[in-house]
């Protein structure tokens, strides 16, 4: 199996868009590998996940599924089986019975982590503020305003419901985890990659590496790619790698 036959699908988490894969995508294409960004409604897991299962239906697979934060609450429920591997970036990783919020709220939070309320819709947005203070704090002051304006709520129905069954249970797991993150605590996304049995490595950046560390998303991205076209699989080592790169 050819690399280049292998499809990398982007999913975006809240407050995001498939904007925010930019300087991924190109690196990815510049490897030969075909790549879209799926864009979620951020309305309802199950409406998330359908919009997901639309993208893939239009490709051929193998696929890897490369989550942003609560994408990856995403990738995890679908149940395509051209998906082969599963990237977590900074992400959510929720076992059987759990939620969104259950992981999310895991743990101490950072002193910076916003306070989140949602509005007459159920909607809940990101104050321009905490794009520079949380979100993205590594980030350019004009990256920083482009993604507080190009932002999309996320509504409360997708942050409490329960997942059933996640595919990182029956598939490759490469977790990103971002050790200055100010959202998702680090000892939390350390936990779920422990729990997965996940390929995880860990680097010194923020919440939102596809913008301030793309290089480092394109590097975990590409070798789940070598995996799945490798003749012969490797099995999945229980200990994370890169802890102390």
């Amino acid at each position: 199996m050819s690399a280049k036959r292998i499809d990398v699908v982007l999913v975006h988490g809240a407050w995001a868009d498939g904007s925010s894969w930019r300087k991924v995508i190109g690196p990815l294409r510049d490897d030969g590998i075909n790549v879209v960004a799926a864009p979620l409604p951020l309305t309802s897991l199950a409406d998330d996940v359908a919009a997901l299962d639309r993208v893939l239906e239009r490709l051929e697979g193998p696929v890897v599924l490369v989550g942003h934060a609560y994408g990856g609450v995403v990738i995890a429920s679908t149940r395509a089986a051209k998906v082969a591997s599963l990237v977590y970036v900074a992400a959510l990783a929720p076992d059987e019975g759990e939620s969104a919020g259950d992981v999310f709220h895991r743990g101490e939070p950072h002193p910076n982590r916003p306070q989140l309320e949602p509005d007459s819709h159920g909607l809940v947005w990101l104050p321009e503020k905490d794009f520079t203070n949380a979100f993205a704090q590594n980030a350019t002051y004009e990256e920083q305003a482009v993604l507080a304006a190009a932002q999309r709520p996320i509504a409360v129905a997708c942050i409490g419901a329960l997942v059933e069954r996640p595919l990182w249970k029956d598939r490759p797991s490469w977790p990103l985890i971002a050790e200055e993150d100010r959202m998702i605590a680090p000892d939390t996304q350390r936990f779920m990659a422990e729990r997965m049995g996940a390929r995880a490595r860990t680097r010194p950046v923020d919440h939102t590496p596809q913008v301030t560390a793309p290089g480092e998303v394109v590097d975990i991205v590409l070798d789940a790619v070598r995996d799945v076209a490798a003749p012969q699989q490797q099995p999945v080592s229980n200990r994370p790698e890169g802890e102390a790169s």
